[in-house]
């Protein structure tokens, strides 16, 4: 980094010391995403699964995605969150319970990646193994790290940016494919539509590539597609017992 401007034209001194502010904080994100690998690695199978941070206990989203963690995770799968609240706390807490009955045995742990924000975001109560990013882009591309489902459940500008990223990457080669599930016709349909009308339509997207992506409301099928997956092994895992 250079410690002053390199040129001789008129410079804005704010915003070239808002520049080097910014690089001097972005200075450690190699070690962030390093710490994040150290942990993903660790593990035989993972699942990400997107989410709101708003979304209640209550909420039928919230049981659902609870209920798809404990599954997967009782088949050997650890769970990644983004370690807050909402669905990434109902994720979380159904792969505990699916750890406390066996399933870290067989690799059914639940990873939270918490970050630092000024407000919402806590760590929550459920995760087994958790690390805190203090930025944006390296929790996102150890999220998003060779897992072998994608889960998404309805969420804010967020989620839908964690959504766009992984099917850009999987559409344009730069990761291999592995499934995206969209949980919730209610919500998902309204994208989907917009995709076919809008992207499809003007020829901004290829019509093959809403084939990237599976909205369903099923717990069943959705752990049918994630177990049906074998990119990267083919290897079976045994089940925990009592999940």
């Amino acid at each position: 980094m250079q410690p002053k401007p390199n040129t001789d034209e008129p410079v804005c001194i704010p915003r070239d010391i808002a520049l080097q502010a910014a690089m001097i904080r972005l200075g450690d994100i190699d070690e962030e995403i390093q710490a994040g690998y150290n942990i993903i690695r660790k593990f035989h199978k993972t699942v990400t699964i997107f989410g709101s941070a708003r979304t209640p206990e209550d909420d039928p989203y919230y049981k659902l995605a609870e209920e798809i963690s404990m599954r997967l995770a009782g088949s050997g799968y650890a769970i990644v969150s983004g370690g807050g609240h909402g669905i990434m706390g109902a994720a979380n807490q159904g792969a505990h319970i699916a750890a406390q009955k066996g399933a870290s045995k067989v690799g059914g742990e639940s990873v939270g990646f918490n970050i630092k924000l000024p407000h919402e975001q806590t760590l929550n109560n459920y995760t087994t193994v958790s690390y805190e990013f203090a930025h944006f882009a390296p929790r996102k591309i150890v999220m998003t790290m060779y897992a072998d489902a994608y889960i998404y459940f309805p969420g804010g500008f967020g989620t839908l940016d964690e959504l766009t990223e992984i099917i850009t990457l999987i559409q344009t080669g730069k990761t291999l494919k592995s499934p995206i599930i969209l949980v919730g016709h209610e919500f998902w349909d309204d994208f989907d539509a917009f995709i076919k009308k809008q992207l499809v339509r003007r020829g901004l997207v290829a019509e093959s590539d809403t084939n990237l992506y599976t909205i369903t409301d099923n717990p069943s099928k959705v752990v049918d597609i994630v177990k049906a997956n074998k990119t990267y092994c083919d290897h079976k895992i045994a089940k925990a017992p009592n999940i």
